[in-house]
C-alpha cells in the first residue's frame, strides 16, 4: 500500500479506536481506562501529522528544495515523540489520584470485552503500519507504527490492572499498573525522537549498512575488472532524509583516464548503490592519483 493510504488508514482506524475505547470508559468510569482513550485522541493527531509529513515529503525537488521534501517526514516523527511523552504524564496525572483513593469501576465486564477489541484493532494497525514503514522507507509510518503499538501496550497494561483487581478486589492496581505503562511509554516516546532529530541532524548510516556499502562496491571494482583503473576510494559518507539515501565519496583514478572513461565508472558504482539501497543517490568526486590517501585500494 502507498504511504499515504497507509497514512489515512491509520487515521481512520485511530478514530473507530477511540471511539471504542470511550465507551468501555462510559461503561466502567475506569481511570485506566479514561487514560487508554486519552491517549487514542494522541493517535488521532499523530495520524494527521503523518499524513500531512507524508504528503509534503512525496513532492518533488523545486528550485528551493533541490534535494526533495523527504526530512519533512522527520518532524512528523518529532511530533509523534512528543505527543507519547504527553500521553505519559496524561496517564499519570489521571492514576495520581486514584492511588490514595482507590474507586471501583462499574460494569468492568463490558467495558474490557470493547476495550480488548480496540486492543486488538490496534495491533493489526501496529503490526501493518511498521512493516509498510519499512518497506518503502518512511519514518513517518514507522513511527506512527510505534505509537500506536505504544498504545496496545498501555491498553494491555490497563486491562491486566482492572481484570486482577476486578478478580481480587484490589482496585490500587488499576491506577498502579497505568503509571506503570506510563513510564514504558515513555521510553518509547523517547526513541521515537532520538531516531528523528538524529535524521534532522543527517547522521550517518548504521555500521552495518555501512559496511554492506562497502562491500558492494569492492565487489563493483573487481567484478567488473576495474582494479588497474581505479587506485581508491576514500571519504564515504552518508546520510538519510526520509526514504532517500544520500552517500557521497572520492574516486581516485589514474591522471590520463579520459573524462569519459572516469565517468562511466562513476555510472557503474551508482548502479550498484542503487540496486543495494533502492533511491539511493551517490555523488561522486574524481581525483587524480597524486590525491591518493592510502597505498591499496580502499573505502573509508
Amino acid at each position: 500500500m502507498q504511504p499515504l493510504r497507509a497514512a489515512y488508514l491509520s487515521l481512520a482506524v485511530g478514530c473507530a479506536v477511540f471511539g471504542l475505547k470511550w465507551t468501555a470508559y462510559a461503561f466502567t468510569g475506569s481511570v485506566a481506562l479514561l487514560s487508554d482513550a486519552l491517549e487514542s485522541i494522541v493517535n488521532i493527531v499523530a495520524a494527521l501529522a503523518a499524513v500531512w509529513a507524508i504528503r509534503i515529503s512525496r513532492r518533488p525537488a523545486d528550485e528551493n528544495h533541490p534535494y526533495g521534501h523527504s526530512k519533512a517526514e522527520y518532524f512528523s516523527a518529532v511530533l509523534e515523540g512528543v505527543l507519547i511523552v504527553l500521553a505519559a504524564f496524561t496517564i499519570v496525572r489521571e492514576a495520581w489520584p486514584r492511588l490514595f483513593a482507590p474507586t471501583p469501576p462499574q460494569t468492568v465486564g463490558m467495558g474490557l470485552l470493547i476495550s480488548m477489541l480496540a486492543s486488538g484493532l490496534n495491533l493489526t494497525l501496529a503490526a501493518f503500519l511498521i512493516r509498510s514503514g519499512r518497506a518503502v522507507r518512511s519514518p513517518a509510518l514507522v513511527a506512527d507504527g510505534q505509537h500506536v503499538l505504544s498504545d496496545v501496550v498501555t491498553s494491555l497494561g490497563v486491562l491486566l490492572g482492572i481484570g486482577l483487581a476486578w478478580l481480587t478486589g484490589f482496585w490500587l492496581l488499576d491506577p498502579l499498573l497505568a503509571i506503570l505503562v506510563a513510564a514504558n511509554i515513555l521510553w518509547v516516546g523517547w526513541r521515537l525522537v532520538r531516531d528523528s532529530v538524529g535524521g534532522l541532524m543527517d547522521e550517518s548510516l548504521k555500521p552495518e549498512e555501512l559496511e554492506q556499502i562497502r562491500f558492494a562496491l569492492h565487489q563493483a571494482v573487481q567484478g567488473l575488472v576495474l582494479e588497474d583503473k581505479v587506485i581508491e576510494i576514500h571519504d564515504l559518507k552518508t546520510r538519510r532524509a526520509g526514504p532517500s539515501t544520500f552517500a557521497e565519496l572520492h574516486l581516485v583514478v589514474p591522471g590520463e583516464m579520459s573524462v569519459a572513461e572516469a565517468h562511466d565508472i562513476c555510472d557503474r558504482l551508482e548502479e550498484t548503490l542503487r540496486q543495494l539501497l533502492p533511491g539511493a543517490r551517490l555523488t561522486v568526486h574524481v581525483e587524480p592519483e597524486f590525491k591518493a590517501k592510502h597505498s591499496t585500494f580502499t573505502i573509508g
